[in-house]
């Protein structure tokens, strides 16, 4: 996804500039072999700037070949996202282990509130011991912190992310006990209501280098040991403890994988959810019929495609009542480009005719996503292709919030 455009110092400008000849050079590698160089070169330079908290650089690196080169920016975001994730620690028996901040994430809905914060010490132990049986190589490791997260109380930051996954990491290899308090963000902010949202439990994943860390790399890759199976058994073990936590939701479970494959994975999943939810919000607490309403799609971004803005009006108002976002992720930015975002305005179409909206319009070209300077929501298409802020009827009580 682009990035907005920031100063930065001169020394960091440096380090961009490295990092992003570095990833250029690794963009027209020829060969394995020389893959291999330049991977090692950038892993020393992204390792550096992270253990500096140099996010700065690591941005700006990004933000110039977003521009100017997209294959070397997702040559870049790749490394960077990976040694932020993972890494080598030594082990108690003085030996490399490989480690791996990982995800459990949750996509919920509900007309009420979506826990997030500490768990008990029986749902920890439940929870931790379905990872076990259920996800985890039986060699592996694990430190899973004592909560479910929103996103809001995630790192912010590679750098926050990467101390994360070297503490946790720690953790595990030494079996030493997990304090909640170690990874509370210094500025802790209120989740905000929404209709759906999703919840992660975060953790590390151990192995002896080299070792398996999860069940489905066990044996070649066995079909009973799949991916699909894990999911299957995590969810059958883990439904009861999550109904409690979150209780008058509905819910889906997402594979837990690594950090941000499965974040992206769980920001695809709620994509449909906080439409439909918010549709059935609409007819439930302010008498509209999915078929009364009107729905305004129009793509967003700097310089292209990077998500995509729904607004709700009243068939007969221009209106904004409400708005859901519906963001765009690696491959599907570029897909847009090549053709026009029919494939994905189709299908958040269908989605909405499925719903029962009848009336659907499509905004041409590409807006600047616009936000609310005093609120920080963003703003949503009317009919007349402006993005304005949705305004809920004065006589709506508890609205939620009004995007995700």
């Amino acid at each position: 996804m682009l990035r907005t455009r920031r100063t930065v110092s001169s020394s960091l400008q440096r380090d961009a500039k490295r990092l992003g000849a570095l990833a250029l050079a690794l963009g027209a590698s020829g060969s394995r072999v020389e893959d291999i160089y330049w991977e090692n070169q950038l892993a020393d330079q992204i390792r550096k700037l992270l253990r500096q908290q140099q996010d700065e650089a690591l941005e700006h690196a990004l933000d110039e070949l977003a521009q100017s080169d997209t294959n070397a920016y997702e040559v870049l975001i790749e490394l960077i996202e990976t040694h932020s994730e993972s890494g080598t620690v030594t082990g108690p028996d003085g030996q490399p282990w490989d480690a791996l901040l990982i995800v459990a994430p949750l996509a919920a809905w509900t007309r009420y509130s979506i826990f997030s914060g500490p768990l008990t010490a029986p749902a920890h132990a439940r929870l931790q011991q379905a990872l076990h049986t259920d996800i985890l190589a039986p060699d592996a490791r694990l430190a899973l912190l004592p909560a479910l997260f929103s996103m809001d109380q995630m790192p912010r930051s590679f750098s926050e992310t990467w101390r994360w996954m070297q503490n946790l990491a720690q953790q595990a290899v030494q079996g030493s006990e997990v304090h909640l308090q170690d990874y509370l963000l210094s500025e802790q902010v209120e989740t905000a209501p929404m209709l759906a949202d999703t919840r992660y439990l975060v953790g590390v994943v151990a192995a002896p280098a080299g070792a398996p860390l999860f069940r489905w790399q066990e044996d070649g890759g066995r079909p009973e040991a799949s991916r699909g199976n894990s999911l299957e058994q995590w969810i059958a073990h883990t439904h009861e403890a999550f109904s409690e936590l979150l209780p008058g939701c509905a819910f889906e479970c997402i594979l837990p994988d690594a950090y941000y494959v499965s974040n992206r994975e769980a920001d695809k999943t709620i994509r449909p959810l906080t439409l439909q939810a918010a549709l059935s919000w609409l007819q439930e607490s302010m008498d509209m019929p999915a078929e009364t309403l009107r729905a305004v799609i129009a793509g967003c971004g700097e310089s292209r495609i990077e998500e995509y803005r729904i607004g709700l009006t009243a068939k007969q108002s221009n209106d904004v009542i409400y708005g859901c976002m519906w963001p765009l992720f690696g491959p599907e930015v570029a897909i847009q480009a090549i053709d026009d975002g029919a494939e994905t305005v189709a299908q958040i179409s269908e989605l909405l005719r499925r719903s029962g909206v009848r009336e659907i319009r499509r905004i041409p070209g590409l807006l600047a996503p616009e936000h609310c300077e005093d609120c920080g929501a963003p703003y949503f298409p009317n009919p007349q292709g402006e993005l304005v802020h949705p305004e809920m009827p004065e006589e709506v009580p508890s609205a939620p919030a009004l995007f995700h």
